[in-house]
């Protein structure tokens, strides 16, 4: 009976190892970032570039990533609820400048502004949100630093010039961070891009013009933090026309636009999705040398990330 009994044990330990082995769901708690909080990350599984490009099928990959639901997004979105950082039920703090709404549909008394981008001579309307100024397009500079890899260009959606006239342009990560190091003030990004861990923890200009940079994660829940939101903030920060699934009311002259992203995955090329549907800005927060945190735009807004050969819009806020 003694032997039985040792023999379900070792069988019972065997099954529990071999589960954990296989479908990765034994997982490990590791720091991201400064967030305050750990997020669940698989401390066996293969990287989120692997599992998007073994299940393309673009359409896979597309239902995995733009439909946020994927395991790094929730990850993520589950962080920023729960860190004193980014917390998406926690109430504007005391310090936070709050923003007064100020555009309906007969009236806008928002404070406007412009910026001339001395590298293309292209001029961009700003927009004072709270204490922020942000840009109220989407930066279209053309960051061409093309290798064998694409990994530091941006892109027109489609490919298509118009699109690039209406949306702005698509950057990857290894662009939106200057990795060909175009710009003097980019000395600590230069080489950041796939699978690179960048770790710069001060304000990065990216490729925003000179007096502007990309916002981090902080700066993205400090807009929301402006708008008094707590919930989904996408139908404040949505432009009035042009999306296909909901309209926003634009109320504090933001005027996010639906350019929808492009993803280049190693041996598959690429692929454009979702224009009309998702706006995807970049923010400078990393999850590790795989992912970057970005806002994202649809039926709701929140902060998810993605890996880094994924191409999104880009918001500047001024320095």
């Amino acid at each position: 009976m003694k032997l039985l009994r040792l023999w379900v044990l070792v069988f019972s330990a065997f099954i529990v190892f071999a589960c954990c082995d296989d479908d990765c769901s034994c997982t490990s708690l590791q720091p991201v970032g400064d967030v305050s909080s750990s997020i669940e990350t698989s401390s066996s599984c293969s990287s989120a570039e692997e599992k998007s490009s073994s299940s393309v099928n673009s359409s896979s990959v597309k239902e995995k990533s733009s439909s946020s639901k994927d395991a790094s997004s929730s990850s993520v979105a589950k962080s920023s609820e729960s860190s004193g950082k980014s917390s998406s039920s926690k109430k504007s703090s005391s310090s936070t400048v709050l923003a007064t709404p100020c555009k309906t549909d007969s009236t806008d008394t928002c404070e406007y502004g412009s910026v001339k981008d001395d590298r293309d001579g292209q001029t961009y309307k700003t927009v004072k949100i709270g204490s922020q100024w942000w840009m109220a397009e989407n930066l279209n500079y053309a960051y061409l630093q093309p290798t064998a890899e694409e990994d530091s260009s941006s892109f027109c959606y489609e490919n298509l010039p118009e699109n690039c006239e209406k949306y702005g342009r698509l950057y990857l990560w290894s662009a939106m961070m200057d990795s060909a190091g175009v710009f003097p003030e980019n000395t600590k990004t230069k080489g950041c891009g796939r699978d690179v861990e960048c770790n710069v923890s001060e304000t990065v200009r990216g490729v925003c013009p000179k007096g502007w940079h990309v916002p981090d994660e902080s700066e993205w829940l400090t807009l929301r933090d402006a708008m008094d939101e707590t919930g989904d903030w996408d139908n404040k920060l949505k432009t009035t026309s042009g999306w296909s699934v909901e309209n926003g009311i634009d109320e504090y002259g933001f005027s996010a636009l639906p350019g929808g992203f492009a993803s280049f995955v190693d041996g598959y090329g690429s692929y454009y999705e979702y224009e009309g549907q998702y706006g995807r800005f970049w923010s400078t927060y990393e999850m590790g040398d795989c992912c970057a945190v970005f806002l994202n735009v649809f039926t709701l807004a929140m902060l998810d990330d993605l890996p880094k050969f994924y191409a999104n819009s880009i918001r500047c806020v001024k320095d």
